[in-house]
């Protein structure tokens, strides 16, 4: 403290009679007294002096924070420091177009009251996604729109530890939309090929794939919670050729989002589009319609199953490719069956 920058009070303010009561300390210093209009008392110095800065904390206190260096005030000059770098193009995306940066600050943003408030999603066994390392995350898929892939995202972000990133692999319907490309890009979506998974993979990224594709998304809502074919088990190789762990993921809640009553194939054929979806709402209610119900959401993340033991020429092996992928589906699907019991209400 003896090299403190001090500031002296100021005795003439206290001899102005501005109502404002002030009592001696020992070497003539002044502290302010309680007051119903003043902050509260604070401790000076010998000498009648106080530690820089003490005035300013006073006055922000006093004002309700919303001085200088407030949280307000972090924020906006964050906010400010965010569109300098949009505006002037001085951030970073990797090689398959992912913008952390805006995914963190914007997209999340966007869909964090979504999932907290709307869906309240629960997540459980979080701790079966490594700290470190690359990992694979095979969930079902469902929900007629594929906000099960959104809320996956923040969940793994928002309740890890480390706050990993999840990098989705997504059709390639997905990619062909305008403006959905741009976003999924940058959100850190890429193809779902086994090429672009293995090299996130091997990169130490966490990888998400939902192996049911459209068949999943896109079933009646009278076929709920049962699980489609996981397709030829590419997923698989492609964890045993970068030799990371596969955690199986269980969602429920996104069927009853849009429960999917009919499915106009002709609409769907003139579109491009895998399945029009006819609900109790839409297209009945125009865009209302579109509106998902607030659902109550659980995410669970089951034991990871290790791959790192199996001899390189394991990803050739179709015998074993089927085993680990029966085995993955097998544990989804007892979960799925696990959640549906133990859940009170599908809103609540």
């Amino acid at each position: 403290m003896a090299d403190a920058k001090v500031i002296p009070f100021d005795d003439d303010r206290s001899r102005s009679g501005a109502g404002r009561r002030r009592g001696a300390l020992p070497g003539g210093g002044r502290v302010q007294g309680p007051s119903s209009a003043g902050p509260a008392p604070v401790s000076a110095l010998p000498g009648g002096q106080v530690p820089e800065g003490a005035a300013e904390a006073a006055g922000a206190a006093q004002d309700g924070g919303k001085g200088p260096g407030s949280g307000w005030d972090r924020r906006i000059a964050g906010g400010l420091a965010f569109l300098r770098r949009r505006l002037t193009g001085d951030y970073d995306v990797d090689e398959f177009g992912y913008d952390e940066e805006l995914t963190d600050q914007v997209l999340m943003s966007v869909l964090r009251p979504l999932a907290d408030k709307y869906f309240r999603v629960e997540v459980k066994g979080i701790e079966n996604i490594p700290s470190d390392g690359g990992a694979l995350i095979v969930a079902n898929h469902s929900g007629t729109l594929p906000l099960d892939g959104l809320m996956l995202q923040v969940a793994v972000h928002d309740n890890h530890p480390a706050e990993r990133h999840l990098r989705l692999l997504a059709a390639d319907l997905v990619f062909m939309l305008p403006v959905v490309n741009e976003l999924a890009r940058k959100a850190g979506h890429t193809l779902a090929c086994a090429e672009d998974a293995e090299r996130l993979l091997q990169a130490g990224e966490v990888v998400g794939v939902m192996p049911e594709g459209f068949k999943g998304i896109g079933k009646p809502f009278s076929e709920r919670y049962k699980l489609q074919r996981f397709g030829r088990g590419g997923f698989v190789s492609t964890a045993l050729r970068a030799g990371v762990p596969i955690v199986p993921c269980s969602i429920v809640g996104a069927e009853e989002i849009y429960p999917m009553i009919g499915n106009s194939k002709t609409l769907a054929r003139v579109l491009g589009i895998p399945y029009f979806p006819v609900t109790p709402t839409f297209p009945w209610l125009g865009p209302l319609g579109m509106l998902p119900l607030p659902t109550k959401w659980t995410i669970q993340f089951g034991e990871p199953i290790p791959t790192d033991g199996y001899p390189p020429e394991a990803a050739e092996d179709p015998m074993l490719m089927f085993n680990l992928t029966d085995q993955v589906r097998e544990q989804i699907q007892h979960t799925l069956y696990k959640l549906l019991v133990q859940r009170r209400s599908v809103f609540f």
